[in-house]
């Protein structure tokens, strides 16, 4: 962390990343002079509303993140730095996004939990665009030109007013993660869930077992005579929207998505007004992450640990697994919207759970074409799931007839 007297001194000016967290109302107008090897400039969770000019004379920046700040306006000196591709201005007050204030190069855009009513038709001139975050704004359409944007594969338009589903989106031959659950188009699921209804006093809360965006995971005790294992996971989902949409709408995926062997199992709901929550079975300690979460470097694809190295008999039963999920979830005429190894937890077995329904969204309403096209997105996130899962496989396998089905698999599932 760093401050505006550090930036003022000198001390920065070799810096190639910058974080100031410092109740920031503005920049100095000469801010580039301070900081001319400046790649990755973070300023969020200050209070500014508007950058300096001179931001566009920084020929190394790549990174702007300014997140809850009170931006009203996506600054179009943005626009102007020759090679910033990566944006994120979450949880802001932005209204206004124009054309100028989109990079040439732009990759990596971030505007999630904003006002933003339209968007430029000119972003579908962004054609190095691969992962773009619209959830939590007040859009009632996206700009047809987003047809152009060939490179996307991550969509969050979740939590927005879309009177129609975007259907240029549904062309797009790289799309894999897309999430639009929680818009005006989108209709409440019409049967009700089969999962036993509780209270939170049935239950001895213990500790927190970890909690995310959406909400928080605490281990539980039911008490004598609630017909449950004597422990359990409860999720108890926040109100607030998150990088994916409204966490009740992942609610309802976890209550409707049904059991399949390679899903966290889902065996109850809390039924009261002041508390939404799910009730899960505990996945055992053996389990661990099979992957890490994208890295500013992959964007969109998975990271994993330099460690992790796995046969490819194991690869191919982790796949096996995802394919016969991927069906269920059809099944179901739902989308997951987050088919990601760090999303998958793997026992010592090669056995695998999903979780995070905060990207699931449900089509069983759409037309039969829209949702045939849908069903092909979800086939491109399992194609680089794939991939994924191939790029650890160990060096001595990497010539097997194993690696070689698998990649031909990732292949056809991308073309369609």
């Amino acid at each position: 962390m760093h401050t505006l007297e550090q930036l003022r001194s000198g001390q920065l000016r070799q810096h190639t990343r910058i974080n100031i967290k410092d109740k920031l109302e503005q920049l100095p107008e000469d801010f580039a002079e301070y900081c001319p090897l400046v790649e990755v400039l973070d300023l969020s969770d200050n209070q500014l509303r508007a950058l300096p000019e001179s931001l566009s004379q920084l020929q190394h920046l790549r990174i702007v993140f300014a997140s809850n700040n009170q931006f009203e306006v996506l600054p179009e000196v943005l626009g102007r730095c020759a090679n910033l591709d990566m944006i994120g201005f979450k949880s802001n007050q932005i209204r206004e996004v124009s054309a100028a204030a989109l990079p040439a190069k732009l990759r990596w855009l971030i505007l999630t939990d904003n006002q933003i009513e339209s968007l430029p038709e000119q972003l579908g001139e962004c054609s190095e665009l691969q992962k773009c975050a619209l959830a939590g704004n007040r859009l009632t359409a996206l700009p047809q030109s987003m047809k152009q944007c060939r490179n996307l594969e991550l969509l969050r338009v979740s939590a927005n007013r879309l009177n129609s589903f975007p259907t240029q989106l549904l062309e797009l031959p790289r799309l894999a993660w897309l999430a639009f659950a929680g818009n005006p188009f989108c209709q409440a699921f019409e049967h009700g869930s089969g999962l036993a209804k509780f209270s939170l006093d049935d239950f001895v809360v213990d500790k927190v077992l970890g909690q995310g965006a959406s909400g928080v995971i605490s281990l539980a005790h039911p008490k004598s005579g609630v017909d449950l294992p004597s422990s359990v996971a409860i999720k108890v989902f926040k109100g607030e929207v998150t990088s994916d949409g409204y966490p009740s709408d992942e609610l309802d995926a976890c209550l409707h998505v049904d059991q399949h062997p390679a899903l966290v199992n889902f065996i109850g709901q809390i039924d009261q007004a002041d508390c939404s929550a799910v009730v899960m079975k505990l996945i055992p300690e053996h389990f661990s992450n099979l992957g890490q979460p994208p890295s500013l470097a992959s964007c969109t694809r998975d990271t994993f640990l330099p460690e992790q190295q796995l046969g490819i008999e194991a690869i191919a039963k982790i796949v096996e697994q995802m394919q016969s999920l991927l069906s269920h979830l059809s099944e179901h005429h739902m989308c997951h919207g987050d088919l990601y190894a760090h999303n998958v937890l793997v026992d010592e077995q090669y056995n695998i759970v999903l979780g995070d329904f905060g990207a699931a969204s449900h089509y069983e309403y759409l037309p039969q074409e829209v949702q045939a096209k849908l069903i092909r997105v979800e086939q491109r996130a399992l194609a680089f799931f794939i991939e994924d899962m191939l790029s650890i496989c160990q060096a001595s396998e990497q010539s097997s007839n194993g690696y070689q089905q698998l990649s031909q698999v990732a292949s056809k599932l991308l073309q369609g």
